[in-house]
């Protein structure tokens, strides 16, 4: 129950980012530059002279597919120990099992909205 729960909150997770990425607000200006005069080398800076939105979109839902599928990555190892410590009990071996399973299935989700994401913003 727990594990379903998950994958649920992983889902709600992904589409919430999904719908707040395509929603049409009020937008403000914020300078997000302000650090990259000193020849700064990260990502975003190095989209400062782009003038582009997708660019800082792609930037920002990019670093939250990567946590989701770091998330997942630590879902497994906990599942794999669940599994190491379960002594036989084969209901902590079930628990232990669909741990690992919906976490494989999230780390999934995660890798194809990740290339989806990418692709559509290449594209467009």
């Amino acid at each position: 129950m727990k594990q379903r729960l998950l994958v649920f909150i992983m889902s709600g997770l992904v589409l919430g980012v999904g719908v707040a990425a395509l929603s049409s607000g009020q937008v403000s200006a914020v300078e997000v530059f302000n650090n990259c005069a000193g020849g700064g080398n990260s990502s975003v800076c190095s989209s400062a002279n782009t003038d582009k939105a997708d660019s800082m979109v792609k930037i920002i839902i990019n670093t939250l597919l990567s946590l989701l599928g770091i998330i997942a990555v630590i879902m497994i190892i906990v599942g794999g120990i669940k599994y190491t410590t379960s002594a036989g009990d084969s209901s902590r071996i079930k628990s232990a099992k669909d741990t690992v399973m919906y976490s494989v299935i999230g780390l999934i989700v995660a890798i194809l909205s990740f290339t989806i994401v990418n692709f559509v913003l290449d594209k467009f």
